[in-house]
């Protein structure tokens, strides 16, 4: 087995996208993006989508490829990934992926999960919950049954949080004990990357990110899609908070440091699903490109 995925992997703003690049024009090579936001085509600006530069600078495939009012999940995208590999590996020893999805990025390295079927009349009452209670009592609903989920998951998202409970509920045992099944085989070897910096570091850059996307039109492009705010994709850090503006619930400083808290958050989510794997080979984000380079080329070219 001589192909190589190289995963390219850390919380928001550390600066992925840069290192994927310069990863595929050393290798020679293409990208694959494994960032759940990214796939959607009218969503630019607050998921810090790669620039038309950027998108240039080397071959991206799952991105901007889809509508929000598409029906698009990780088992969807597992299938077309797969399929999209194994085209690039015809001509390519080694290919790149980059996103901070862990669960996307987990479906193409590891598989997904398999998980019993469940009864709807438990996810109707849990829809129900959240119309009636909030998506805060189904949090610490799930605190009570799975700990280790609701330390794991993206809390925030009803979605997931209704997702775990339901399994929870239905099977009278953790989300997280199905989490832990067999790696499956794929055609090709993967070598994962990750970016990490000092906690200040990493919020601070997060901060920055936040207020360029701002100055870059986030607001225009949010009230753009205001209008199909109860869609899934849109349920998303960025755009979520200004939806609460344009609702009048909340003063726009105030929407943007809500911004700002969700993706600190969002990027300690990330690092705790990131850390549970022992495999990846964590760098600094300042990290010289070349080191890097020379460790993956030990792993490639060992005998």
């Amino acid at each position: 087995m001589n192909k190589y995925l190289i995963s390219v992997v850390g919380p928001t703003a550390i600066g992925k996208t840069a290192m994927s690049i310069k990863l595929a024009q050393h290798f020679k090579t293409e990208i694959l993006s494994a960032d759940s936001r990214q796939f959607y085509k009218e969503m630019t600006i607050g998921t810090a989508a790669p620039t038309k530069e950027e998108l240039n600078s080397a071959k991206h495939h799952c991105i901007h490829h889809k509508s929000i009012q598409e029906d698009y999940n990780v088992g969807a995208f597992e299938k077309e990934a797969l399929q999209t590999l194994s085209s690039l590996f015809k001509i390519h020893d080694v290919v790149i992926m980059v996103g901070g999805s862990g669960l996307y990025v987990d479906a193409i390295t590891k598989g997904l999960d398999n998980f019993p079927e469940i009864d709807n009349q438990i996810r109707e009452q849990l829809n129900e919950d959240l119309k009636s209670k909030g998506i805060s009592f189904l949090q610490e609903k799930l605190k009570s049954f799975d700990e280790i989920s609701y330390n794991t998951i993206a809390i925030d998202n009803p979605h997931r949080v209704i997702r775990a409970l339901e399994i929870c509920i239905g099977t009278d045992q953790p989300y997280s004990s199905f989490l832990n099944k067999p790696k499956v085989n794929r055609p090709f070897k993967t070598i994962t990357i990750g970016l990490t910096a000092e906690r200040e570091t990493l919020y601070n850059r997060i901060n920055q990110r936040v207020d360029m996307m701002m100055q870059d039109g986030l607001l225009d492009e949010a009230k753009g899609l205001y209008p199909y705010k109860s869609l899934n994709a849109l349920n998303t850090v960025g755009y979520k908070e200004l939806f609460n503006f344009f609702d009048a619930l909340w003063r726009l400083d105030f929407a943007v440091s809500e911004i700002k808290k969700n993706s600190r958050r969002f990027a300690k989510r990330q690092l705790t699903w990131f850390r549970k794997d022992q495999s990846i080979l964590w760098f600094d984000y300042l990290a010289d490109i070349n080191l890097i380079i020379s460790e993956l080329n030990k792993i490639i070219n060992k005998k």
